[in-house]
């Protein structure tokens, strides 16, 4: 599998677990992490364990490890304030551990992390060009 193609398929797990579902009235998004971590202990094994896979992609795409540390930080932080009840489950729909990841991986990579895919698109709209411009 090429590294574009592993790259669509982390991002469409990130999206699931991070960004899936907007909340209503708000620009705020959350995703199934936040949800499935409401099922004590094994929600919250389950979400680690993805997160676990998504770094684990990241070494195999060769990032660094200083890359893999910051990512293996992000895991556990999100894993240990996850299990407390409520807090974490809170924690859990701001912190984003998977899109941070996915984000270093990205800028590990040189490409274009969310955010910056985001506010380059808005630019070029607001410049009057199409937001598929390359």
């Amino acid at each position: 599998m090429d590294l574009d193609a592993r790259l669509a398929r982390m991002e469409r797990l990130v999206r699931w677990l991070d960004d899936e579902m907007k909340i209503p009235g708000t620009e705020h998004r959350v995703g199934w992490d936040a949800v499935i971590g409401l099922a004590p202990g094994v929600g919250d094994l389950a979400t680690a364990a993805l997160s676990v896979y998504v770094v684990n992609e990241a070494r195999a795409l060769g990032a660094s490890k200083v890359v893999i540390g910051q990512m293996l930080w992000n895991v556990a932080l999100d894993s240990l304030v996850g299990i407390v009840p409520v807090l974490g489950d809170l924690f859990d729909t701001t912190f984003k551990a998977n899109r941070r990841n996915m984000n270093l991986l990205k800028a590990h990579l040189g490409r274009a992390t969310e955010k910056e895919t985001v506010v380059e698109t808005t630019a070029r709209r607001q410049e009057g060009g199409s937001s598929r411009d390359g």
